[in-house]
């Protein structure tokens, strides 16, 4: 047992990394996350296989339970909830590590001859656990619109209060790992870190929200590696690197792609505001409507044509009539691309994701670097529900408070059309120039519905 339980570690994580690696593009998703999930079970077992573990009706029921709760709820979540769905699970990754690190300072006594480094990593597991639990709940509630997604805080003293709560947890972790100390102490610890959890993620508005889950994953990973380095359970120490790891980069490229930093989304981000066009200056504006037939007529004599997909086609759930569009405009020889922000939507990747299901080609779905330069020389780009991610104020506007969030170049083709409920604002609570812009015309409706016209008004062409 004592070699068989290394190796089964080693397979786990090799299967970790493996699957991982698959996740780089829709054809392999899938295969790659089955090969992860029989790495968990391969290292679930092999953690059930050490010695000394008992309480075997507790296991099970454990087991049977987060299955229940699991397994239902993953299938049954639409793709819409995916954001507050993935938000939610994270959460439940950092609250199982904060619990865990209480358990640990039960059963060693308040730490009492414990190794030094078993008590700094069970310390710092229950302080990051905490918080992304928490955290992640706040996200959850404003992902699922429970709570405003404005910025909600404590204006200049939000920083204050942080480093205020941040200094009282570590103060109650210095304690609770002084060795015998009262339990009063890592209670303490989990509440303050909750607290801080609530009031980092509160300031930070809607429209951050993306780069927040990511960041709350990274922090729940590198939660659980500390976790594992205390329990000694290789799996936990090398799954929780590689979450943590990957989290943090992509929390690093997608900051970068709104061009602002970390430590500026932690602080308070913009966003969730939900301003009335105009509202802002007071001046009136007017927008072009047009008609799903106009539309058609329009791409179907384009050379080519750009799909600029947002929030609203998730909402929607319009990929699959975007999908049907995009096959009759091409056997009319019409080019067809997509052009993908890297915060559009509500979660790193959502509209690939959207749009892979629907079986788009991956091809044909282009990153803001390599599309923006492609939009001069579009005939028609179709905005579908995106709103921030192509607002020129973006880039022209000093004053606005998205200004240098780099966006789709959508304003330099030659006509946009841009598929709305209504002339509300988007996640990040301004107004849209690109509305009121000569070359643009508004397509009020449901975006699947308003899809699905120009599509059979193609057909009539």
């Amino acid at each position: 047992m004592a070699t068989l339980i290394p190796i089964l570690y080693i397979v786990a994580f090799s299967l970790f990394i493996y699957g991982l690696m698959g996740l780089t593009g829709p054809k392999t998703a899938v295969r790659g996350n089955h090969i992860a999930a029989v790495g968990m079970v391969v290292a679930v077992v092999a953690t059930l296989l050490m010695p000394g573990t008992h309480n075997w009706l507790l296991i099970i029921l454990g087991l049977v339970l987060g299955t229940l709760l699991g397994v239902p709820s993953a299938r049954q979540v639409k793709m819409t909830a995916m954001p507050q769905m993935v938000a939610l699970f994270n959460g439940v990754g950092g609250g199982a590590v904060a619990l865990i690190a209480w358990s640990e300072f039960r059963m060693t006594a308040g730490f009492t001859d414990e190794p030094a480094y078993v008590v700094i990593a069970s310390l710092f597991a229950a302080i990051i656990g905490s918080v992304s639990f928490w955290g992640s709940l706040i996200a959850f509630g404003k992902l699922q619109e429970i709570l405003p997604g404005r910025p909600m805080g404590l204006g200049k003293a939000q920083q204050v209060v942080n480093a205020v709560l941040l200094i009282g947890a570590v103060v109650c972790a210095v304690m609770a790992g002084m060795g015998g100390a009262s339990e009063l102490w890592i209670i303490g610890l989990l509440l303050v870190a909750a607290v801080l959890g609530v009031m980092v993620v509160l300031p930070i508005g809607g429209a951050d929200m993306p780069v927040v889950i990511s960041l709350l994953n990274a922090l729940t990973g590198l939660s659980a590696a500390a976790a594992g380095l205390a329990l000694d359970n290789t799996a936990m120490i090398v799954a929780g690197m590689i979450v943590g790891a990957s989290g943090s980069i992509l929390t690093n490229l997608m900051a970068k792609a709104m061009n602002r930093s970390i430590p500026a989304i932690v602080a308070g981000g913009f966003g969730g505001g939900g301003t009335l066009p105009g509202a802002e200056d007071g001046v009136e504006r007017t927008v072009k409507s047009t008609s799903a037939a106009d539309a058609a007529i329009q791409m179907a004599y384009a050379s080519q044509v750009i799909v600029v997909p947002g929030y609203g086609m998730a909402v929607a759930q319009a990929q699959h009539a975007v999908k049907d569009m995009a096959k009759l405009l091409e056997a009319k020889g019409v080019e067809v691309k997509y052009a993908i922000h890297p915060v559009a939507g509500r979660m790193p990747g959502h509209m690939n994701v959207l749009l892979a299901e629907a079986d788009v080609p991956y091809d044909a779905l282009k990153e803001m670097d390599e599309v923006n330069d492609e939009f001069s020389r579009t005939d028609v780009t179709l905005v579908i529900g995106a709103n921030d991610v192509t607002n020129p104020a973006a880039r022209n506007d000093p004053s606005s408070p998205i200004h240098g969030m780099p966006i789709l170049n959508v304003d330099e083709s030659k006509s946009v059309i841009v598929l709305k409920r209504s002339m509300s604002s988007g996640f990040a609570g301004i107004d849209n120039p690109l509305f009121y812009a000569d070359r643009t015309s508004m397509l009020f409706g449901d975006a699947k519905k308003s899809v699905v016209e120009v599509t059979e008004e193609l057909k009539a062409l």
